[in-house]
């Protein structure tokens, strides 16, 4: 694309009052044209918080504890012992909690 170096520069309040003249025209052509979207077939891929999945099975392996594992008393997160911030009333607190 050829660019004319004799053409006057704009300034910068120009180049602004050009792009929020865009952005309205833009903005006015969205609202014209909306998509029409069934609620129905939205909402039918979508999954609520507390739906039944008892009938749903685990496609994960879940391992136990392991005995360089605990388990922190405020955020109940399974961490490595590296993480073992210090102990309150016997009870193992992370180093997330602790800090």
């Amino acid at each position: 694309m050829a660019t004319d170096y004799d053409t006057p520069r704009k300034t910068d309040d120009e180049l602004n009052e050009d792009s929020i003249e865009e952005l309205k025209a833009r903005r006015n052509d969205k609202g014209g044209s909306s998509v029409d979207v069934d609620e129905f077939e939205a909402a039918e891929g979508m999954e609520l918080p507390g739906a039944d999945l008892s009938n749903e099975e685990l496609s994960v392996r879940v391992l136990p504890r392991q005995a360089d594992e605990f388990t922190c008393m405020s955020c109940f997160l399974v961490h490595h012992r590296s993480q073992l911030y210090s102990e309150k009333n016997g009870n193992p607190i992370c180093r997330d909690c602790g800090a």
